[in-house]
This record gives structure tokens, C-alpha cells and sequence, in this order.
């Protein structure tokens, strides 16, 4: 029986991955990561309530972080490209979906629901992971924002004062998503 390391250590690097994107290019993250300082990854699902929140977010990271390769992969159970792209549609989402199917790659980064991040220094060593932010907007008082900070951290050569946020939002995989239709 074959081991598994049940622990993602801080400083160590996240499982590599090669995966498709909307458009129909190969993406992998370990090259990406040698044009780059480093990359933010983010589970993500086309139907979560809490990731539609994320949209213009999202739609500006590149500019706003030049220096760092981003994804934002769709990793939902039963989601079809074609329900991605219908989605990405509607929203006018312009930041790149890569197609993670049956959550292949969530499941070696022990995610389990959408949204959740990660970033990571350019030899993929984990740096943070967890929520985007306190699901506050940001003219509210009580908002905290949790990946840009890190990230803001980590481009100015600083240590991250928070490494790790729970995460909340939509289940990757659920027993209500393989449920037999007549009950």
C-alpha cells in the first residue's frame, strides 16, 4: 500500500500539474513558475455562489501582479468545460480557467471546496493557503483581506505575517453530487 503525506508543509513545494485550459493549451505549472517570481493557484467552481463574488477580482489579478503566473482551476465535480464556458460567458470572466476534472489536482492539494488559494514562491513552495478574504466587501469596516496581503508580503521580500486562512464556500466533491436521481 502506497503512503501518502497527509501534510502540506510551509516552504515545501506543491505537486506539480499539467492540465488543459478553456482554450484548449496544455498549461503546467512548473514552467510557468520559471518565467515568474512565483504563482497563485485557485480552486474554483463555475456554479459556487462565493467564487461569482471573486469575478472582477480575479479579472484583474494579472495586471494587478505581473510578476506571478495565475490559475484559477475549475475543479467541481461533474462541472463540463461546456458549464465553464457558458459561465465564463455570462460573467464576462476574462482571467484563465484551467480544467481540473474531477478535481484530480484539488484532491493531491487536499482541497475540498472552492474558493481556497495558494501561493507559491517560483520553486512551488507553498506559502499560503486558504481564503481570499473574510467574504467582506472591501468598504466594509470588518473586512480583511488575506491573499493580497500575503502576496504583497511576498513581493516586497517580506515574511507573511498569516500563512494559512480557513477556507469556506462550495464542496468540490459531495455525496448530494453522486446521489442516484430517484430517491
Amino acid at each position: 500500500m502506497e503512503t501518502v503525506n497527509v501534510i502540506q508543509d510551509f516552504g515545501a513545494p506543491l505537486p506539480d500539474f499539467t492540465l488543459t485550459g478553456l482554450d484548449g493549451k496544455e498549461v503546467t505549472l512548473s514552467v510557468a513558475l520559471t518565467e515568474k517570481k512565483g504563482a497563485v493557484v485557485v480552486f474554483w467552481s463555475s456554479t459556487c455562489s462565493h467564487c461569482v463574488r471573486y469575478d472582477k477580482i480575479l479579472n484583474t489579478f494579472a495586471e494587478r501582479h505581473p510578476d506571478l503566473a495565475f490559475f484559477v482551476l475549475a475543479s467541481r465535480h461533474g462541472e463540463t468545460a461546456d458549464d465553464v464556458k457558458k459561465a465564463a460567458k455570462e460573467r464576462k470572466i476574462t482571467y484563465p480557467i484551467i480544467l481540473d476534472p474531477m478535481g484530480k489536482v484539488a484532491a493531491k492539494w487536499y482541497t475540498h471546496q472552492t474558493p481556497r488559494a495558494f501561493l507559491m514562491d517560483s520553486e512551488g513552495r507553498l506559502l499560503y493557503r486558504g481564503a481570499i478574504d473574510n467574504f467582506k466587501y472591501p468598504e466594509d469596516p470588518e473586512f480583511l483581506g488575506y491573499l493580497e496581503p500575503a502576496i504583497e508580503s511576498f513581493e516586497a521580500g517580506e515574511p507573511l505575517t498569516r500563512n494559512e486562512t480557513a477556507s469556506f464556500g462550495c464542496a468540490i466533491q459531495s455525496v448530494y453530487y453522486i446521489l442516484p436521481r430517484s430517491l
